[in-house]
């Protein structure tokens, strides 16, 4: 393994190949890579040799940038403790380290994020990260890969829904804890917007069940137990995301479906009833819990917004 650093010069990166056996000689390598021009071009990364290869080779392989990465897929919904758990578990990370300078960092108070963090800030996609880069390093590739999302577009967008980007992602991530078929993203959206509109509480358990220190709570004690996220006790939005939610659930809470629902209640194979009333809604309820009784797949009566 040799390492490439931002910065090194053709002299300092020859001789570490030399000190790891990879070439015979760093005058050699350094005035091979100035001949053929590639000592301009080298890639900052870590790079794994197993011997054997040619000076063009190695030389290729170093400006090419084909060096060594850990993949690590961050899932849509995770949350930053999960993120944290994910990258720690790749190698990457020590686990509250990253936790730490993504909840109190300098990265995160330069973004005006405190004193919540980064919480919802780290976008869900597949990321690869050279062995050693730093835990500020990968915190702020996942804030540049959240802030690449936030189009022209997108801000226009907000602005005629007269909301900002902190709470298109505090609604996206419930959106995101919500919906378990894609389709239903932006109808879910609607029930929350029509919700706001009419100042209604929320009341969805996703928002209670979360704990910014680790595991969610159980649904059936959290609902009942006051908390700043709690969206049984309060009308409005919590004070900040309680998932990092993707682009399908960021689009959801742009563009929700035009509709009256005010309710919905899951059912077991992940879809939900919609209902415009109370009454709708208890008619739902206790629809599901008929079928259930009677062993046919049916809801769960813990969804959101069911009054």
């Amino acid at each position: 393994m040799v390492s490439v650093n931002l910065g090194d010069s053709l002299a300092t990166v020859a001789r570490r190949l030399e000190a790891a056996g990879v070439v015979r000689s760093a005058r050699a390598a350094a005035l091979y890579a100035d001949l053929t021009g590639g000592g301009r071009n080298l890639k900052p990364g870590d790079y794994a040799f197993y011997g054997g290869e040619d000076l063009p080779t190695v030389l290729r392989h170093i400006v090419n940038g084909d060096f060594t990465v850990v993949t690590v897929a961050i899932p849509e919904g995770a949350t930053l403790h999960q993120v944290a758990e994910r990258l720690a578990e790749a190698g990457l990370v020590c686990q509250w380290q990253f936790e730490a300078a993504a909840q109190y960092g300098p990265l995160v108070d330069a973004l005006g994020l405190r004193p919540l963090g980064a919480e919802g800030y780290l976008f869900p996609a597949t990321y690869r990260f050279a062995p050693h880069a730093s835990t500020r390093e990968i915190l702020a590739t996942m804030l540049a890969r959240l802030y690449s999302v936030l189009t022209p577009e997108v801000e226009q967008r907000m602005f005629e829904l007269g909301i900002g980007a902190h709470d298109l992602l505090t609604l996206a991530s419930i959106i995101e804890k919500e919906a378990k078929v894609p389709g239903e993203r932006p109808t879910i959206a609607s029930v929350f917007y029509n919700r706001l509109r009419l100042g209604m509480p929320l009341q969805s358990d996703p928002t209670a069940q979360y704990n910014p220190l680790g595991e969610p709570e159980s649904a059936a004690a959290a609902v009942h137990t006051a908390s700043a996220y709690n969206t049984y006790t309060f009308a409005g939005l919590p004070p900040g995301p309680i998932a990092n939610p993707g682009m399908s659930s960021i689009m959801a809470a742009l563009y929700p479906a035009h509709t009256d629902y005010l309710y919905f209640v899951a059912r077991n194979d992940g879809t939900h009833i919609f209902s415009r009333t109370l009454l709708e809604q208890e008619r739902a309820i206790a629809l599901v819990k008929k079928r259930s009784a009677q062993g046919r797949p049916a809801g769960l009566a813990s969804a959101a917004a069911r009054r």
